[in-house]
């Protein structure tokens, strides 16, 4: 054998020299024919197919490819089988097949692909796949593919079930494992037919068919292209959803059932609940994949075995985005898909499950902190803490030490701990950093702080100091995204959760807002951010909370420095009257002749979220009013005094209910009070007659001292 191969060598290397030293293209043929046949014998090595490079480049396999007629006698493709041949073992090198002399070839790739391919060419198309493979393996070789067409070009290969359309199907597994978001946006119908054939054999499948096509159809389930927005893409997911309520329904092996709920957990990542329809049947279904759910992560989880678990990451991980649509669905009022009963059970199944994670949790060691897993565990637990406020109270709190210990750490650190398998639920995701667990955390870190004990936990652990770093994060973060209209991102939801939290602090514990530094330099961020976020609508509901949250810190934090008439803190003010001020207009009465007050226009839409915030604004403005001497001719500069005259002299006193009329009375008395010029213009303005009319009588009284 060993001679045989020596023999072959010299072979190649005569034929080389042969390459390089030819006449005349018969010569050249003649050597290519044997050169070819020892790169298909696969006796090439890598140092020898350098050489061949080497000796040939690009052009000839590129004059093959292009040449006409093929000498007498030999298949009419010959030249082109020859060069592909050539192109395919230049390709086995990774430097080569990133060549733009490869990359350029694409279209002519996609061409061979499409062809009909008689018994004499498969190699052809061998080829083709081998130098597809190659350039979905470089640096440029996605992006090319893509824009030159081949995803088409696979998914009709794969669909003709023609020689090697399964190695079609794999090509476009790596494809959109790299590039989805762009192979759906250039090529969404024949990908879409893909499905529609995959969803169709999942649908029919009886034998180990169906769990194989587990595997393969979350790749084909995009996160990009809704499918729900499309009738077709509707259609294959209710024969997904059909296909899996056979397998779910079944008695199961661990490894049929863990690609099923993988598979499950694609789909809600992508689509929510929408896969699943309304109806007696569907319930069912939630409800078993949620229990299916909780059963695996207990089982896992209550008693881990490291080895054992490490295999077992994944599909837990897709078990907590499904008991993530759990919680979702139990708390879903409008057109629910579960019954009251369901939801009983489903909650006291999730707070087993729960449990477990706790458990598991409690048992995490330092060195494993940097593990993905820990991550999935600890948001998908943010979750039920988010929602879930009396449930495992106990568990939680002993718990708390460790959530923070481990936000501080990636927070602080950085992390790579969330390249997850899962992407997030329903997400339409502004940048979320990769270290990024507290951001899962906030929501219940803002039911905890309104409680003493987790509250205590929590300042004890350091965690207001923590959370104020994040804020100035986040802050700089939500400074840097495009001012264009968008969804609400998860930096502003964020930032309005740790207003949220901050306000819990500030009314249940003064004493360490100021004795604790962390909330001076919160003030700060504050002073400087309201005015930067106040002219920008789509912003008003972050402003109301960062209004609200200043006025209540200046008031315990009066003695600080930068709120001593600081250009910064007369900054703020004037943006928190601006945001206070504005809230309120006069408009038609449909009722009566009369104008009444009502919600302005630009508040309307946002005043279910904001309205708590505006009456403890101006509760806190009331008193901030005694404390800041220069406060008074601030807001005499602003001319809010007049603009309140005039509106409460325009509209009718019924259209104010007692709340509204005691907020206005509170800031008004203050004003009075505390500034003989503010207390002449409520005077020159009618306010002895309008205050009467509106039954403010202590700013009657006080306007009626001398």
């Amino acid at each position: 054998m060993a001679s045989d191969s020596g023999d072959g060598h010299a072979t190649l290397k005569r034929c080389l020299g042969v390459l390089r030293d030819a006449r005349n293209d018969s010569e050249q043929f003649a050597a290519l024919l044997l050169v070819t046949k020892a790169v298909r014998a696969g006796e090439v090595d890598a140092r020898t197919r350098r050489q061949i490079f080497d000796a040939i480049g690009f052009t000839f396999p590129t004059r093959l490819l292009i040449s006409g007629q093929p000498p007498p006698g030999c298949p009419t493709h010959t030249f082109r089988a020859l060069g592909l041949t050539l192109l395919a073992c230049f390709c086995t090198d990774p430097e080569l097949a990133g060549h733009s002399q490869v990359l350029n070839k694409i279209p002519t790739f996609n061409e061979i692909l499409l062809s009909p391919c008689p018994p004499d060419s498969t190699s052809m198309v061998d080829d083709v796949y081998q130098c597809l493979s190659a350039v979905l393996a470089t640096a440029r070789g996605p992006r090319e593919l893509v824009a030159k067409g081949t995803v088409s070009a696979l998914c009709q290969a794969y669909l003709s079930s023609g020689h090697g359309s399964d190695r079609a199907l794999t090509l476009l597994l790596g494809l959109l494992a790299v590039a989805e978001a762009r192979c759906w946006q250039r090529d969404a119908p024949q990908l879409l037919a893909v499905l529609s054939k995959l969803s169709g054999d999942f649908l029919k499948a009886e034998d180990m068919t169906k769990f194989e096509l587990c595997e393969v159809l979350p790749h084909f389930i995009p996160l990009s292209a809704p499918l729900t927005q499309d009738s077709q893409g509707s259609e294959c997911l209710h024969r997904v959803y059909r296909g899996l309520a056979d397998i779910l329904g079944s008695k199961l092996s661990q490894s049929q059932r863990d690609p099923a709920l993988k598979l499950a957990a694609g789909l809600v990542q992508a689509c929510g609940a929408e896969w699943i329809p309304a109806g007696t049947a569907g319930s069912k279904f939630l409800a078993l994949l949620v229990n299916l759910a909780c059963v695996e992560v207990r089982l896992t989880l209550e008693e881990p075995d490291p080895v054992e678990l490490e295999g077992k990451k994944e599909v837990v991980t897709a078990c907590y985005v499904l008991m993530e649509l759990g919680i979702q669905e139990c708390l879903r009022e409008e057109n629910p898909l579960l019954d009251e009963v369901q939801k009983m059970q489903l909650m006291r199944i999730m707070e087993e499950a729960f449990g477990a994670v706790i458990f598991y949790l409690r048992q995490v060691k330092q060195e494993e902190l940097q593990d993905p897993f820990i991550f999935a565990s600890v948001r998908v637990l943010g979750a039920w803490m988010a929602e879930e406020t009396s449930s495992l109270k106990q568990e939680i709190c002993e718990l708390l030490p460790f959530l923070v210990h481990y936000a501080r750490k990636l927070f602080k650190e950085g992390s790579p701990a969330v390249s997850l398998p899962q992407a997030e639920l329903g997400s339409t995701e502004g940048p979320a950093l990769p270290q990024d667990a507290l951001r899962f955390l906030l929501p219940g870190f803002c039911h905890l702080t309104a409680e003493d004990r987790p509250r205590a936990i929590l300042v004890s652990q350091g965690a207001p100091a923590l959370l104020c770093e994040y804020f100035l994060h986040q802050w700089q973060v939500l400074s840097s995204e495009p001012a264009a209209s968008a969804p609400l991102t998860s930096t502003e939801m964020s930032l309005q959760t740790l207003c949220g939290i901050f306000l819990n602090l500030v009314v249940t514990a003064p004493d360490l807002v100021r004795r604790d530094k962390t909330f001076s330099s919160l003030m700060d961020v504050l002073l400087k951010s309201l005015p930067l976020l106040l002219p920008q609508e789509r912003h008003l509901i972050l402003a109301a909370n960062v209004a609200t949250l200043g006025l209540m810190l200046a008031r315990i934090l009066a003695g600080s420095a930068a709120l001593q008439g600081t250009q910064s803190a007369k900054e703020f003010f004037g943006a928190a009257l601006q945001f206070l001020s504005q809230a309120h207009t006069a408009q038609a009465d449909p009722g009566s002749d009369s104008l009444a007050l009502a919600v302005s226009p630009a508040y309307r839409s946002a005043w279910d979220d904001i309205q708590e915030l505006w009456f403890l604004g101006m509760q806190a403005l009331a008193g901030c009013i005694p404390l800041f001497p220069w406060l008074p001719p601030a807001v005499l500069r602003a001319r809010w005094l007049e603009g309140l005259s005039e509106l409460l002299s325009r509209v009718s006193p019924a259209s104010l209910d007692f709340e509204l009329i005691t907020a206005f009375q509170g800031v008004l008395v203050e004003l009075a009070r505390a500034s003989k010029p503010c207390r002449d213009v409520i005077l020159a303005h009618h306010g002895t007659e309008w205050a009467n009319l509106y039954g403010m009588a202590a700013l009657e009284q006080c306007l009626a001292e001398q």
